[in-house]
């Protein structure tokens, strides 16, 4: 029966890219510890995995290519080539082209291996090439010679669901073939069932082989390197047929004290691994698409909304409730919760898939401005919002290249003012309160308050005359088309990248601030909400309508003073907090409503932060904090200026979501 293998290609293709990710970072770290044996053992693991499924799937570029590649990483391993910068170089390069074939098989077009013929020349002369005068690596060699031919018996139990991870079992035969003869091979169906039952994406075959061999056990091992956790896989020695010693000629008697002890030790076991021959246990991970997580959690927020309006509704009978009652509904509330948290966290994933592509940028970045430097990652461990986590990239990787490019100084710079050649960058991750907040950090010059204020008047941002903090000052970096640069480059200087970083934080329904003292460093500070499908937010009264701040970008509440109110001609109202002027914003004029009133003792202020500065939003009533279940107004009704969202209180009504930088904007 054939199988349709291409319902496991995207599993292929998923896994395929997280090797190279980790492919690339094995590569960043082999360059500062060339003798760093596992790093180099998990490079040949990662090329070894790509090379077996892309084989499996009939992509034969990848798995050629891949083969080219896994060769020079051999040949490293085994000592013959010894790691040097222009090896690290060709494989990163190699590992560069390997992505471009995948993504080309991905979307089904295919130039063939032609346009990487010069880099499979480079890679193949690598392998050619002594390296009497590199760093030498202790030799790992690929096996070990045993004293003469050995027949051993392998038993392979592959998990029933091992084609769902993309590899074929006759090709992991067909490479133990390479090690020896395989002088017996006999199929086992026992655990096949009836032919009405048989599923053809199962595999429910045994295969009992007997391999004969020089090689030792470690060998044998490696052809199963990467199925360790989906196939379990017995090696032990064949044992000898009872033939009378009478039969025998005196020289051809085995004598156990003749054989090679280590060898007999070395190719008895069962290999370590974790999978059942049953299968039961084969999967303690399993992928499921994102847009069937996203599906859950909106009826898990439509449930959220149902047991608010169940528990509101109960709460006006007129009798009051039952005891039973109230328990039931407190049960309710309780699993309501429970449910909702680990629906969130299914969601969460580890921002070390976004840390794990910034090494590249650094390396690469560094040595094309010739600049020396060290990047620290913290808090890698540290989960997100998988949505959050996905589109945290860019934003992250343009913080990078700013501090490399303006941050840090050159070798000689630095030591002119007694600093080190080698700059540091630290990039770490921590939870605070309900929220994810990044650092980016670099030791370099800091920011030029002077040149950034001068600029600002240069183009109208400011007026000569305005006084500004230095907060204020550091986020005029984030206006469009803001740049310090003397000269533009290929890296920056054409004043386009922050604002986008601004607005992609923003968009995340996060905020973005900068410290830094002048010769001593900058810090960019990253705040994010745990998930973009529940928000934490403050519930105010507008016009007799509700609305809801994102509480992230809420600084306090005040009720103010008449003599605090002024009108200041040609640019609006401010109110005086605390001997600071704020723009001042009636939310009942911008929003419209009903049933309000402007008189300043029943009014209320709330002092949000949006782009660095503070505004004070004037509404009715504070209504309290509380989780929101946010939905789209544009995929159910249509984008609208100055709001964000929507959600569905527990009485029904429908409340909008703010979007602070778009309310500021529309009161101009």
């Amino acid at each position: 029966m054939q199988i349709d293998t291409r319902q496991f290609h995207q599993a292929f293709f998923e896994e395929a890219f997280e090797h190279l990710v980790t492919m690339e970072t094995s590569l960043i770290t082999l360059e500062s510890s060339p003798g760093d044996t596992e790093t180099i053992n998990q490079l040949f693991r990662c090329a070894h995995s790509i090379k077996g499924s892309s084989a499996t799937f009939g992509f034969a570029d990848v798995a050629s290519f891949t083969h080219v590649l896994e060769s020079l990483m051999d040949c490293v391993r085994e000592g013959k080539v010894p790691v040097t910068l222009e090896v690290v170089e060709a494989l990163l390069i190699a590992t560069d082209a390997l992505g471009v074939l995948i993504r080309a098989a991905q979307a089904g077009e295919s130039d063939g291996l032609e346009p990487f013929r010069e880099l499979i020349d480079r890679l193949n002369q690598l392998q050619q090439k002594p390296g009497a005068a590199s760093i030498s690596l202790p030799t790992v060699p690929k096996s070990v010679m045993a004293a003469g031919p050995v027949e051993v018996n392998i038993t392979v139990t592959p998990a029933l669901t091992i084609f769902q991870r993309g590899v074929d079992p006759l090709l992991l035969i067909r490479e133990l073939e390479s090690l020896g003869e395989l002088t017996h091979c006999e199929i086992d169906t026992s655990r096949a069932p009836a032919l009405a039952d048989i599923d053809p994406t199962l595999c429910y075959l045994i295969w009992h082989l007997t391999l004969k061999t020089t090689h030792k056990r470690e060998a044998i091992d490696e052809v199963f390197i990467f199925v360790d956790d989906c196939c379990e896989v017995s090696v032990r020695p064949k044992e000898l047929s009872p033939v009378p010693p009478s039969e025998l000629a005196p020289e051809a008697v085995p004598m156990e004290s003749e054989l090679d002890a280590t060898t007999a030790s070395s190719l008895t076991g069962t290999s370590n691994n974790k999978m059942a021959a049953s299968g039961n246990s084969d999967a303690s991970t399993i992928r499921v698409p994102v847009e069937k997580i996203d599906v859950l959690m909106n009826l898990v927020g439509e449930l959220v909304i149902a047991q608010a309006m169940v528990t509101q509704s109960v709460s006006r009978l007129a009798g009051g409730c039952t005891p039973l009652l109230q328990e039931a509904l407190s049960t309710v509330e309780r699993t309501t919760r429970d449910l909702q948290q680990h629906v969130m966290a299914v969601r969460l994933v580890p921002i070390a898939t976004v840390f794990r592509r910034l090494p590249r940028v650094t390396r690469d970045l560094a040595g094309q401005l010739g600049k020396q430097l060290e990047l620290v990652l913290e808090g890698e461990e540290t989960e997100l919002d998988k949505v959050v986590v996905d589109q945290l990239a860019d934003p992250l990787i343009h913080l990078i290249r700013n501090s490399v490019d303006h941050g840090l100084e050159t070798p000689a710079e630095r030591e002119a003012t007694g600093k080190p050649a080698q700059g540091l960058i630290k990039l770490s991750a921590r939870h605070e309160g309900g929220n994810v907040v990044v650092d980016i950090t670099d030791d370099g010059r800091g920011l030029n308050v002077e040149r950034i204020r001068a600029k600002a008047i240069e183009r109208g941002l400011v007026q000569e005359h305005e006084r500004l903090t230095q907060e204020q000052i550091y986020a005029l970096i984030f206006e469009p088309g803001f740049s310090t640069a003397a000269a533009v480059t290929d890296v920056s200087g054409r004043g386009v990248g922050m604002d986008v970083v601004k607005r992609n934080i923003q968009a995340l329904n996060g905020n973005v601030r900068i410290s830094s003292l002048q010769g001593q460093g900058t810090t960019v500070t990253i705040s994010l909400p745990l998930t973009m499908a529940i928000l934490e937010g403050l519930s105010v009264s507008v016009g007799g309508e509700i609305y809801i701040l994102p509480l992230l970008s809420v600084v306090e509440s005040l009720r103010p003073e008449e003599r605090d109110l002024h009108l200041v001609p040609g640019r609006g109202e401010i109110v005086l907090v605390r001997g600071e002027a704020l723009p001042l914003i009636r939310l009942n004029r911008l929003l419209g409503g009903y049933g309000f009133s402007e008189a300043p003792d029943t009014q209320l202020v709330v002092i949000v932060e949006s782009h660095g500065r503070r505004y004070a939003f004037m509404v009715d009533e504070l209504c309290g904090q509380l989780q929101v279940v946010m939905k789209s107004l544009e995929q159910n009704f249509r984008r609208v200026d100055g709001l964000s969202g929507a959600t569905i209180l527990g009485d029904g009504r429908v409340a909008c979501i703010l979007d602070i930088p778009g309310i500021t904007r529309l009161a101009g």
